[in-house]
């Protein structure tokens, strides 16, 4: 859930500075600074199951993945977001003098909650979109059995696949590897439904 912290307009530096001391992570969006609220264990589990894999599939390849504490910069839109996972080839290029901003993601991965499931899919996919190096978004929905997966074609079109069963079978295009729904969902408890 992602909540504006007040109606003021901050600078960029403000808001670095800002974040640089919160005990908790706040997006910035053209002047906004947006609180984001903690995660389910279902949604943890997701992220986790899902970076544990990239990491040991991307472990001999020019690739790695981030999670959720690494900041993404969009300048086209003015945003500092937290993707919940990503993943780039080559080296990580920085926005700013630390490394705790990057601006090259390949692959971007976000587990949808009630709260954020449009924004996630509407104007965020919207914003992602205009990074150069972005191919391809996975959407994983916490509550059932249901991964979309986008990928950006030669001809910079965006072609959906989407998966519903335990068996089905991710295959990701930006980077080597596929994984299974019942990978990505292990110690998953539908039978809880948090926001």
């Amino acid at each position: 859930m992602i909540v504006q912290v007040e109606n003021k307009n901050y600078t960029k530096e403000e808001y670095l500075a800002l974040e640089g001391k919160a005990e908790y992570k706040s997006e910035y969006h053209n002047g906004k600074i947006i609180s984001m609220t903690g995660g389910t264990t279902n949604h943890n589990r997701i992220v986790i199951n899902l970076c544990s894999y990239l990491h040991f599939a991307l472990k001999q390849k020019n690739a790695e993945v981030f999670a959720g504490d690494v900041r993404l910069w969009i300048p086209n839109y003015n945003l500092y977001t937290y993707p919940d996972a990503m993943a780039i080839k080559g080296k990580p290029i920085y926005e700013g003098q630390g490394t705790t901003t990057i601006t090259n993601p390949l692959l971007i991965i976000e587990v949808l909650s009630q709260s954020t499931s449009s924004y996630d899919r509407g104007n965020k996919f919207r914003y992602y979109r205009s990074l150069p190096s972005f191919q391809e978004y996975i959407l994983i929905d916490q509550y059932s059995y249901l991964v979309e997966q986008y990928i950006k074609t030669p001809d910079h079109k965006w072609l959906l696949s989407e998966y519903e069963t335990q068996d089905s079978l991710i295959a990701f295009n930006s980077i080597d590897g596929e994984i299974t729904l019942t990978d990505i969902y292990e110690r998953v408890d539908f039978t809880t439904q948090n926001s």
